[in-house]
């Protein structure tokens, strides 16, 4: 093996220093880059994916694919090179895997041209390893020969599992390859999250303002058949002069290595003898990632025009519908299994005639556009980068005998979304995707919510800036305050109460008032000003809390009592609050039996509120019926909605009632909102308990939002900060309204609170410590915080 400079590493120790927690490794052979090809794109996509989604799980090295007079100089650190024009780096490769005890896997991403003319090394190579083996197969070639149908029964041979990144590639390997099914699963090749930014804002930017832009992307060779597009472009422009063809990509670097910029020139020749120069613009150059996406954000409809009738997959592709393009394509397996129902348009290859007329089309119709784009971008959702991070780490796991013990990354705090939801009135409702819907107008219910969770941020950070949203929430509230001492809870862009006021109000007024408890418990940061309106606009709102009997709504008033009670103790609150209180228990004497320990019938939603209602109330009182009717049935409904790694709140499309034969939540139906409010119950609970069990549970039930829930996908966006409005039974409901929203901001704030616990306890350790070692201190005190 030839020696290069980051070769002389050890890089495979056989001894190693022990430690408490050795990470199980993971060998990642593959392309990467800077070597300009879309196996070491992916590739660096899908690791910086999983070790971005995954804490403390599993480490991750790679094993760059070279040949033995490239010299390429990585950006970020490759554990070593397996040269795949030598023989001997193979059965080195091997050995040092075969040494490794922390060795867990080795992940190989193929493609035949990546081994060309060494396939038996390769076949020697995977016979040699005595680590399982995960084959990831980027192409799946149908009706195969007979060598290549033996060189893929030999990697079968050694293999663990496979990976394809499609159903029709999945049917092609088990019926003409007869490899067993078991062995298969399928993970679509990831896409990026986006944030949908105007195209017009884009235009702009980037110079193409007043255009129709078509567009296509990818490392340029004869096989994308662009000149299908410039031969259709010169039919468009006659309808459609305002069109503008961007090629963006440099030319594959094989094809410059083989034949130069032929293929280049070619298409520049076409251009120039159709008269097509003002209607097509080279982006001749490897974009950064960001811009793009740009492009493609901008972009008003994408061509694919691949003419090979066998390309498994493609990331270009798949990108263009992440990003929003309305897309044309040829017939490649991927595109007709990916472009139905609305999602895109399929033409014939080598077919400029159906091209020109699909675009015209396309062009003509702004509402099929958006409705492909929408439909695309919701059919793609699942393969976000994430999301393929998760089904990858369930695969290892899996292969592991699960020796993996996966642990989600908690995300950083991002107020994007949360303030993208906010105009200078309040916070909009709902959101098409991530954009606010005026037309949606606003809720007491929602900015009551928004109030608690900026008081929580405020609290943690002591952060000004928050008290320009704790005014702007507070001034909803008060609006929405009628002379009677009760809350109106819709309210139109024009500032008007609407029509929906006429029913069900209960519990938005007890979110009401529940948010101003929070705003009241933390008057020692707040402005007196606020403190003084705050507690006159509660007294002036429980002035009628003794007429409202909905069991949602009197927990949120306890609640609320029980905050406001922390700086603000009156006797006739605490009485409301006694009073309240005892009608819960009353209701829980009623309902209750040996096997049914609720306070209703039926578990609905929101349903953690109550049984922290009156563990607040105790908390205030000292009553022990209320603690001990908090805990019991606390424990009961945790015994119904959580198993040992994972929550499933309760389905809205089916309660669960008493003596039901359905004894587990149903699929689907899953809301943000009740995740949070178990989340904020578990922390209480802990809190007061310290049973570690109520902690590990508030963890599980934070990491729903992150992916472990049964779609195991992410419902927390964390390029726009906002939250899906729900997880449905197969699909994630994309829109980010303002109650997922803050749903979730709500959760990653109180966990947020034991991360600076725990923060602060290690420091104060660490001070401890030091102070002993230098006699000061007699011995060292050590914390018990988690």
């Amino acid at each position: 093996m030839k020696t290069k400079a980051y070769k002389n590493l050890n890089l495979f120790p056989l001894q190693r220093i022990k430690s408490k927690a050795v990470l199980p490794e993971i060998l990642f052979i593959t392309s990467y880059p800077p070597r300009e090809c879309g196996i070491a794109t992916y590739s660096q996509d899908l690791i910086f994916a999983l070790n971005n989604k995954f804490k403390k799980s599993f480490k991750i090295n790679i094993c760059a694919l070279e040949n033995q007079n490239d010299n390429y100089l990585y950006q970020e650190a490759i554990h070593t090179v397996l040269e795949t024009d030598n023989p001997n780096s193979y059965l080195d490769l091997a050995k040092k895997c075969n040494e490794n005890a922390n060795l867990a896997m080795v992940v190989i991403q193929h493609e035949f041209g990546l081994f060309r003319s060494n396939e038996g090394d390769f076949l020697l190579f995977l016979k040699t390893l005595k680590k399982p083996i995960v084959v990831a197969f980027h192409t799946v070639l149908p009706q195969p020969d007979l060598l290549l149908k033996e060189m893929i029964l030999a990697i079968d041979l050694y293999a663990t599992a496979f990976i394809v990144m499609t159903n029709t590639s999945a049917k092609i390997i088990t019926e003409d390859y007869h490899i067993e099914p078991e062995k298969i699963v399928v993970i679509p090749h990831g896409t990026h999250l986006v944030e949908h930014i105007n195209k017009n804002i884009l235009k702009e930017k980037y110079q193409v303002a007043g255009k129709k832009i078509i567009s296509t992307f990818g490392l340029l060779s004869s096989g994308k058949c662009i000149e299908t597009s410039i031969n259709a472009l010169k039919t468009i422009i006659k309808k459609h002069p305002e069109v503008l063809f961007l090629v963006i990509g440099k030319t594959h670097p094989t094809v410059v290595k083989n034949e130069g910029e032929m293929y280049r020139t070619m298409l520049e020749t076409k251009i120039n003898d159709l008269g097509l120069s003002s209607h097509v613009k080279f982006i001749n150059k490897y974009l950064p990632l960001p811009e793009l996406l740009e492009y493609l954000q901008l972009t008003d409809i994408y061509l694919f025009t691949s003419k090979d009738r066998n390309q498994a997959v493609s990331g270009t592709f798949s990108y263009a519908i992440s990003c929003g393009c309305p897309i044309i394509s040829t017939p490649i397996p991927h595109a007709v299994e990916v472009l139905k129902n609305g999602t895109g348009i399929i033409i014939d290859f080598e077919n400029p005639e159906q091209l020109a007329k699909k675009v015209i089309h396309l062009l003509n119709n702004e509402q099929l556009r958006q409705d492909i784009s929408s439909n695309g971008i919701h059919k793609l959702a699942p393969t976000a980068w994430e999301n393929s991070a998760i089904a990858h780490a369930l695969l290892f796991q899996k292969v592991s005998r699960r020796t993996i013990k996966l642990h989600y990354k908690i995300p950083a705090i991002n107020w994007n979304h949360f303030k993208n939801m906010t105009t200078d009135f309040g916070m909009i409702q709902f959101a098409k995707i991530n954009q606010p819907d005026l037309n949606t107008g606003y809720t007491l219910d929602d900015n009551a919510r928004a109030l608690v969770a900026v008081c929580q941020h405020y609290k943690l950070t002591k952060d000004t800036s928050d008290l320009v949203l704790i005014h702007l929430y507070f001034n909803f509230i008060k609006f929405c305050l009628q002379p009677d001492g009760r809350f109106l809870n819709y309210v139109d862009t024009e500032k008007n109460f609407t029509l929906q006021n006429s029913e069900n109000l209960e519990d938005a007024n007890g979110r009401a008032i529940w948010a101003l408890g929070n705003l009241i418990a933390i008057s020692n940061l707040l402005p007196l000003d606020i403190v003084v309106q705050a507690k006159a606009t509660i007294q002036s709102a429980l002035s009628t809390a003794l007429e409202i009997h909905s069991t949602r709504a009197m927990a949120f008033i306890i609640k609320g009592l029980y905050y406001s009670n922390m700086k603000n103790v009156t006797i006739e609150n605490t009485m409301i609050l006694k009073t309240l209180t005892d009608r819960l228990v009353q209701m829980y004497k009623h309902e209750a039996d040996e096997e049914w320990k609720w306070f209703e019938s039926y578990l609905t939603y929101g349903n953690s509120i109550l049984p922290e209602a009156l563990l607040c109330a105790y908390l205030v009182t000292n009553n022990p019926i209320y603690e001990t009717v908090a805990k019991i049935s606390f424990d009961f409904l945790l015994s119904k909605t959580f198993n040992q790694d994972s929550i499933k709140v309760i389905s809205n499309q089916g309660w669960m009632h008493n003596k039901s034969k359905a004894t587990l939540p149903k699929n689907g139906g899953e809301q943000p909102i009740d995740v949070a409010y178990t989340v904020m119950a578990l922390s209480k609970f802990y809190d007061h308990y310290k049973e570690e069990s109520y902690f590990e549970k508030l963890e599980i039930a934070f990491d729903w939002f992150l992916g472990q829930n049964h779609l195991h996908q992410i419902i927390y966006n964390p390029c726009t900060g906002g939250c899906y409005d729900g997880l449905e039974e197969k699909y994630i409901n994309l829109n980010q309204g303002a109650e997922s929203t803050v749903s979730y901001m709500m959760s990653r704030l109180t966990l947020e609170k034991y991360k600076k616990k725990k923060k602060s306890a290690k420091k104060n350790k660490f001070s401890l410590q030091k102070l002993s070692k230098n006699g000061q201190l007699s011995k060292p005190i050590v914390t018990d915080m988690k």
